[in-house]
């Protein structure tokens, strides 16, 4: 695999986490460059992480985790999305509430979530002649920086959208969840 192909790869591996950091930043108060660059790692270490993982798993297994990954994703995302909204619905409207950063837990459980289908990927890089440590550090760089950005932009979403910022974050948990699930169920193709 070529440099451009694995830019290309790392940059369409991270669209989902930018997706849901948008989410994340928009929900929070004021979310500093700090918080931003503390989500783009976790995001990105995880998904740097989950193609080494699939890699290594290998031939052997390759069935089980594309029979599964796809149902694991569906459902983290769709759990965290729903609480995302229910917590929404139970704010005030004062953006002023908001928390100022996520928990570590609910970071890296979004992050695993968003990032499976990376590891489905590393799966597949497992019968290809590739290095898998770049292919997997350029996802995660890529993860980084557009988590990082997702959460910036969330920023200046959050205040204009008020509690409504949290439910839209649900919102798109519950989108890219579903849209994992019906890519690989192959619904609509």
């Amino acid at each position: 695999m070529n440099m451009y192909a694995t830019m290309i790869l790392a940059f369409g591996m991270s669209m989902d986490a930018f997706a849901a950091a948008i989410g994340k930043g928009a929900s929070l108060h004021r979310p500093s460059l700090k918080e931003a660059l503390r989500t783009g790692l976790i995001f990105g270490v995880i998904e740097a992480l989950t193609p080494l993982i699939g890699w290594a798993v290998g031939i052997a297994a390759s069935r089980y985790v594309m029979q599964w990954d796809h149902w694991v994703a569906f459902t983290l995302l769709f759990v965290l999305g729903a609480r995302m909204i229910w917590e929404g619905f139970r704010k005030k409207e004062s953006v002023e509430d908001a928390p100022q950063s996520h928990s570590f837990m609910l970071l890296a459980t979004t992050a695993v979530a968003t990032s499976l289908d990376a590891m489905a990927v590393g799966v597949g890089l497992a019968f290809l002649q590739v290095n898998i440590v770049t292919t997997a550090l350029a996802i995660g760089a890529s993860t980084m920086v557009m988590a990082s950005a997702g959460i910036l932009l969330g920023r200046f979403l959050g205040p204009v959208m008020g509690k409504w910022a949290e439910i839209f974050g649900g919102v798109v948990l519950i989108g890219i969840g579903s849209s994992i699930l019906v890519e690989h169920l192959g619904l609509f193709a």
